[in-house]
């Protein structure tokens, strides 16, 4: 068998173990016995393997490095996996698709050593059945950021709470026709911070909250879209699901020749890079970011050193970073 073609589950076939066993052969981690150590050794001599190829090789899958916070989230994560050895591969690629399952199936028949789903499939109700599937047939090691698969380690943002705050913020600001740019319906945070903004107006005694819901993609032009509808309703503050959303808020306000936030009030979500110098500079949840990558780095190499690891979603609590875009409300007398 020529060397070039072989492949790490070629390996693991031939040698009777997982995928997840011949990666920690590979990387000399814990948790395998002497005899399979031996075993896998003798195979991948047997076959001329190269094992420094891929070694210490984790694919991370983000949805794309266009959107600030997942560019420096990728980047938190490898330094945070840099010191154990493991070096981070990032992979853009639209959660849910199929280049998300090539990325999947290429780093597993290249021999990598694990997988982070960086807000990727992991964040959606529905999904490419396939990923599972490979992940388990494969014994492939991974962990999950910010939404989990069923019974998957996960580590995210408290996306309920994080409405909570910024509704909270924005009534203490006077502000009571509060309106909410969504992301799109099935994306679990989005859904995850609908759920909390309804919940949270209902209990500040603010009717018919869902009404004041509009879904529309991740992205400035999405936030555009929601907040002319939102407009139309006389909203005096606008909640987004993100960053880009909420700079497209910006945009329709301005349109419409309203000042920000002298007539509507913005906050965003995110925190990402450059947040601080717009103009006027973004108010934003702030997404725990080096917090999640530790604990992401500390459970990967928890779980290749063969310790036990628990599983479940841990939630990291955001914080509201109060800047130039919201302000009280414009007509306090209308508060009555």
């Amino acid at each position: 068998m020529e060397q070039d073609k072989v492949k790490i589950t070629e390996v693991a076939g031939i040698a009777g173990v997982s995928i997840a066993t011949v990666s920690r052969v590979l990387n000399r981690k814990g948790g395998v016995s002497q005899k399979t150590r031996q075993q896998v050794e003798r195979v991948m001599a047997e076959l001329g393997y190269d094992r420094g190829s891929t070694q210490g090789i984790v694919g991370v899958i983000t949805p794309g490095l266009t959107i600030p916070v997942f560019g420096v989230m990728a980047e938190k994560i490898g330094l945070a996996l840099a010191p154990h050895g493991l070096r981070a591969v990032i992979c853009p690629a639209i959660p849910g698709g199929v280049q998300e399952r090539d990325f999947l199936r290429s780093l597993i028949d290249l021999g990598a050593t694990a997988v982070v789903f960086c807000s990727a499939s992991n964040t959606l109700d529905t999904f490419d059945p396939e990923v599972l599937h490979l992940l388990k047939t494969r014994g492939m090691p991974y962990v999950c950021l910010n939404g989990a698969f069923d019974g998957a380690s996960a580590f995210s943002s408290d996306d309920a709470y994080a409405a909570e705050l910024s509704v909270h913020h924005l009534h203490q600001l006077g502000h009571r026709r509060i309106g909410m740019a969504a992301g799109p319906v099935g994306n679990r945070p989005a859904d995850r911070r609908v759920e909390g903004f309804c919940a949270v107006m209902d209990k500040l005694g603010i009717p018919r909250a869902e009404d004041l819901v509009v879904r529309q993609t991740y992205s400035v032009e999405g936030g555009q879209f929601a907040t002319e509808r939102l407009l139309a309703q006389d909203v005096t503050a606008i909640m987004a699901c993100s960053d880009q959303m909420a700079l497209g808020a910006i945009r329709a306000i301005r349109r419409r020749g309203l000042d920000v936030p002298g007539d509507v009030s913005v906050i965003g979500y995110d925190d990402g890079p450059l947040m601080e110098f717009t103009d006027p500079p973004l108010t934003t949840v702030r997404q725990p970011v080096d917090r999640l990558a530790t604990e992401v780095a500390r459970h990967l190499t928890s779980k290749l050193s063969g310790r036990q690891v628990p599983t479940g979603e841990l939630l990291f609590q955001p914080e509201v970073v109060v800047r130039g875009t919201t302000g009280p409300h414009p007509r306090p007398a209308a508060l009555g």
